[in-house]
């Protein structure tokens, strides 16, 4: 079956770096777009990050020219270089599959937290 599995999270201080990766089995990797998800205490789930297929990205404007999403379809794996972090980037943050004919996600990670704090 389809899994998504995230690593890569943890504590840092603001103005530092991590990069998350989710490893993904069970389905044809590189015909499927792909997204990075966030939530914070309190507050609903957003899209911080999406790339298609053809590598075409998407960024919300909160993290665009800190974060950058990526592919590499022979290891089954989608990354997100997070440079210059701040306090509010705090959040656990999930990648998923994005189903081709609805375009919605339909498979999620069991996300990895992300910490920014001094």
């Amino acid at each position: 079956q389809v899994q998504l599995v995230e690593s890569g999270g943890g504590l840092v201080q603001p103005g530092g770096s991590l990069r998350l990766s989710c490893v993904v089995s069970g389905m044809d990797f590189n015909i499927y777009a792909m997204g990075w998800y966030r939530q914070a205490p309190g507050k609903e789930r957003e899209l911080v990050a999406s790339i298609t297929s053809g590598e075409r990205t998407y960024y919300v404007d909160s993290v665009k020219g800190r974060f950058t999403i990526s592919r590499d379809n022979a290891k089954n794996t989608m990354y997100l270089q997070m440079n210059s972090l701040k306090p509010e980037d705090t959040a656990v943050y999930y990648c998923c599959r994005y189903q081709i004919t609805t375009r919605r996600p339909d498979y999620w990670g069991q996300g990895t937290q992300v910490t920014v704090s001094s």
